[in-house]
């Protein structure tokens, strides 16, 4: 009695499988055909709905930032297409009426897919590596994304040459080799991106510039925040809420101004003058000196000067016998008393970094008498704020000095001395 075994009968259904081939070779491919493209497409939506997703919501439940930004990049998604090529380059060979030069054809063209999937991948990985250094303290001062796009760019560029080559059926280094000769053309190509990534390379390097620093760059009318730094270009949005976008090379080319020194001191400064009318200079008489005491921050100014003028009187009596010998105040230097109290009596002026209040040179508009002091406040409003607040009380209190500010003639002036003149 026979008796058969598993092996006995998988050998005789695969002999009379292969007898029906040969007998319907037509249907046979046709079958065969249908049936890889119908496992190929089941695979890819099996692995798209359902796979992926199962992925998705894995990381979504976790603790890890690694699995969400692959899955937030579709890292996952993207590799999936690999399944139904596959699928497809392993039945090809069922396949009884397909010809050996067609085959190869569809292999490669396959090879070739299957290469565009893993670069698209390792973008996908690539954007995800860069997602997750976004979160790292070190993201603002030491940005990655130049150097990211850089090696994305590597690998297209390989997998550009590697399926070409696969595609022809020649050697990649052929077609490298062949590239060395076209290098110059490749240079004038590339020339701003190969720029671009030496000058990202010693921005970031040299922290000259991070997201978020407040820059002005007048060439290109940048004057705001950086907003991106990547490979080609840095993304500036100014304060009328307008973008600059400026090639990163430009950077190396043009000066260009970082305020975040200013930013990071916790001081603005204020750099203003108020110009005073020279006619109206003068020194003080001993009244005006008495009824200037009433403010009270020129108190001590007052004891001070006029304890080493009766000093200096004591010790050069002549000098008694004409006022033009001897020491006395003036308007302008007991005003800039004034003022020089007055900042350091606000809180909101800072003590401990520069603070002058001096005399520039003499101009045909008059005497300016410059501020260059910090505000303790480096936002935009409270600043300007600030030294609106103190130039308000400066121009209204300078007249109880004696002094007039200069103002070139206006139109009322004009009419004023139009009756005089009549």
């Amino acid at each position: 009695m026979r008796v058969d075994t598993p092996a006995t009968t998988s050998a005789a259904l695969s002999a009379a499988l292969e007898a029906w081939v040969a007998a319907q070779p037509l249907l046979a491919t046709l079958l065969i055909g249908t049936t890889i493209v119908l496992l190929a497409a089941a695979a890819f939506v099996l692995t798209q709905r359902y796979l992926v997703a199962l992925l998705g919501q894995l990381g979504r439940r976790t603790r890890f930032v690694w699995d969400e930004a692959l899955h937030e990049r579709r890292f996952f998604r993207r590799l999936a297409w690999a399944v139904p090529l596959l699928i497809i380059r392993t039945g090809l060979p069922y396949l009884p009426l397909l010809p050996d030069a067609i085959t190869m054809v569809v292999q490669r063209l396959i090879a070739g897919g299957m290469l565009l999937v893993i670069a698209a991948a390792i973008g996908s990985f690539v954007a995800a590596v860069g997602d997750v250094y976004a979160r790292s303290p070190h993201a603002a001062t030491r940005p990655i994304k130049g150097y990211l796009q850089a090696i994305v760019l590597v690998v297209y560029i390989v997998v550009a040459i590697v399926v070409t080559a696969t595609l022809i059926g020649r050697d990649p280094l052929l077609i490298l080799g062949g590239l060395g000769a076209a290098s110059a053309v490749l240079l004038l190509v590339f020339r701003d991106t190969l720029l671009s990534l030496v000058a990202g390379i010693q921005l970031t390097g040299n922290d000259l510039i991070r997201v978020g620093d407040w820059i002005e760059m007048p060439q290109f009318n940048a004057d705001g925040d950086v907003v991106d730094i990547a490979l080609n270009t840095v993304k500036v949005q100014n304060w009328d809420r307008t973008f600059t976008v400026i090639p990163t090379h430009r950077f190396l080319e043009h000066s260009f101004k970082n305020w975040r020194g200013m930013q990071a001191s916790g001081g603005r400064r204020i750099m203003r003058s108020v110009v005073i009318d020279m006619s109206s200079i003068r020194f003080l008489e001993p009244h005006e000196v008495a009824a200037l005491r009433r403010f009270t921050l020129l108190c001590p100014y007052f004891d001070a000067k006029l304890a080493d003028i009766g000093a200096w009187a004591e010790r050069h009596p002549e000098a008694a016998a004409h006022p033009v010998n001897a020491r006395r105040l003036t308007n302008v230097g007991t005003f800039r008393a004034y003022v020089t109290a007055y900042l350091r009596n606000r809180p909101d002026i800072r003590d401990d970094m520069t603070f002058l209040v001096r005399q520039l040179d003499p101009t045909p508009e008059g005497l300016p008498i410059q501020l260059y002091v910090f505000v303790a406040d480096t936002r935009w409003d409270v600043y300007e704020g600030v030294q609106a607040d103190v130039f308000d009380h400066l121009l209204a209190i300078v007249q109880e000095f004696g002094l007039r500010v200069f103002q070139q003639p206006s139109g009322t002036d004009l009419r004023r001395l139009a009756p005089a003149a009549d």
